[in-house]
């Protein structure tokens, strides 16, 4: 619940945390438990939470599925999922854009902005979060013009921020490693760096513009700790959550197990 991962966060030295808002790869869900909210609420900053929490959108949502079945399932669950986090105002609903599947970039793009013209609140309180994408088969996301696309088509826009993964765009083709503030300035063009609400702090397995999307952990992939740290602390983006999505260690004590890397790489991040 969500008052479990809030003291799970000050465990780990981490002042916000992303979670699932049902089964990531499938889509049930929990009933909404009233009173652990509000446990949450009320304990937010002894645990340390000072901004905004992420939710993140199960997998399985493809909003620009070819199957018109598979597309409503997507509205119900983002329009769904968007009522719940109502009760924890403010806060953050990241989503893959989706996958063409075939269709075309075009008519991706015209379905996710269909599906987020149709669920979107002038009144409501939570920002839904665009994730830059690696590109994978026939991912929607990949170029910053693409993100700027779905902008252009959606009604109240204002709703909509950016989540920039490390990971996915390295594997994309934009060279972080060598030329961030040059990434940065492409995308201020297209979509003004304002719109960066938050960051995948990820490492990469695979070369610049892979187009694979394969997580590493901090310091042991193709993009390296001094880039990540750099991005970590730079000065235009203050306050703004950082979620590690890296990959679970082998457990030394225990060969069938994984732990965490999280409060390692949270506390080595953090060194200025």
């Amino acid at each position: 619940g969500y008052a479990a991962m809030g003291r799970q966060a000050r465990k780990l030295g981490a002042n916000t945390f992303a979670f699932f808002t049902r089964n990531p790869r499938g889509g049930s869900v929990k009933a909404l438990d009233e009173a652990d909210v509000a446990e949450f609420l009320d304990k937010a900053a002894e645990n340390g939470v000072e901004g905004p929490i992420v939710a993140h959108a199960p997998y399985t949502m493809n909003a620009c599925a070819a199957d018109p079945g598979l597309r409503e399932f997507a509205q119900n669950m983002m329009r769904d999922d968007l009522a719940r986090l109502e009760h924890t105002p403010g806060n953050y609903y990241n989503f893959h854009p989706g996958s063409h599947v075939q269709q075309g970039v075009q008519t991706g793009v015209a379905l996710i902005t269909a599906q987020l013209n149709s669920v979107l609140l002038p009144g409501q309180r939570t920002m839904v979060l665009l994730e830059t994408m690696a590109g994978k088969g026939s991912e929607i996301g990949r170029s910053f013009e693409e993100l700027a696309a779905i902008y252009d088509g959606v009604k109240y826009n204002d709703k909509l921020r950016i989540c920039f993964d490390t990971c996915h765009v390295n594997d994309a083709g934009y060279d972080i490693v060598n030329d961030f503030e040059g990434v940065m300035e492409q995308f201020d063009k297209r979509l003004g760096k304002d719109q960066i609400a938050v960051f995948h702090i990820n490492d990469s397995k695979n070369s610049m513009g892979a187009g694979k999307d394969r997580h590493a952990n901090i310091g042991e992939g193709t993009i390296g700790f001094d880039t990540l740290r750099h991005i970590v602390h730079h000065p235009d983006f203050p306050g703004i959550p950082r979620i590690l999505e890296t990959p679970y260690r082998p457990d030394p004590e225990n060969p069938d197990k994984t732990l965490p890397p999280y409060k390692e790489e949270i506390s080595l991040l953090l060194q200025k």
